[in-house]
């Protein structure tokens, strides 16, 4: 029998295909958000966050981007702890695109209902993120499944990640004791979260990469990829 025919296991590709989605989602959604509101508009300019972009013509965007990551977060499994994180990690996903942010609205003023929405998202939006980190720092840094540890530069690259988006989260509050003038000028809480978006997405993409390699069978060894040591023969 020709082992190097063989496929990976159906589940290797269907967890491969979630972490794939949740990371592609990630990278692109900055992306998207900002160019299409300034092809939309015509203008060249930003908005103070992410989520503000609600508010925008890029609403239906941000929305379906958000559930998107929710469902793929939510359908995840791989082991105990992942699936329980990812469940709730795909619940705060969905509660940030259903609960606009307060900042960022047009109209005015604000009703009690939009005060209440906001402090849903913020919480919501905090939640995700410090789980999107546990993923990269804990989770990712595992052995897999058959046991083996992954790469030193693989941990590194995890655990990197996980630390941009703990300080772009560190950061982003912080910026909220400069002066309004300063905060809308520079807009650091955008800047802050493309980063951790950033770093999420690159995090979940290189993950599904090692996984589908660590589970191709070559000439009776399972090969590994970057994110793994070579096993040896059963």
């Amino acid at each position: 029998m020709n082992l190097d025919t063989r496929k990976p296991p159906q589940d290797a590709v269907t967890v491969r295909h979630l972490r794939l989605g949740i990371g592609s989602v990630g990278l692109a959604l900055p992306v998207v958000l900002v160019v299409g509101h300034i092809a939309t508009t015509r203008r060249l300019t930003l908005l103070d966050s992410l989520s503000a972009y609600y508010h925008s013509e890029m609403r239906d965007v941000f929305v379906g981007a958000m559930c998107a990551v929710g469902v793929f977060l939510i359908s995840y499994r791989y082991r105990r702890p992942d699936d329980l994180l990812g469940t709730v990690a795909g619940v705060l996903a969905v509660a940030v695109a259903l609960f606009p942010t307060a900042t960022g609205v047009r109209s005015a003023p604000l009703g009690e209902s939009d005060r209440i929405a906001g402090v849903v998202h913020q919480v919501a939006a905090a939640g995700l993120f410090a789980l999107l980190a546990v993923f990269c720092l804990f989770l990712f840094v595992r052995p897999d499944t058959a046991g083996v540890p992954p790469r030193r530069s693989a941990v590194v690259f995890y655990r990197t990640c996980g630390g941009l988006i703990l300080l772009a989260v560190a950061l982003a509050l912080a910026s909220t004791r400069l002066p309004d003038p300063t905060r809308h000028t520079v807009k650091p809480v955008l800047w802050c979260e493309i980063l951790a978006v950033f770093a999420f997405g690159a995090a979940w993409v290189a993950k599904s990469d090692a996984l589908l390699r660590a589970a191709e069978p070559v000439d009776g060894l399972a090969v590994t990829g970057p994110d793994a040591r070579p096993r040896t023969p059963a």
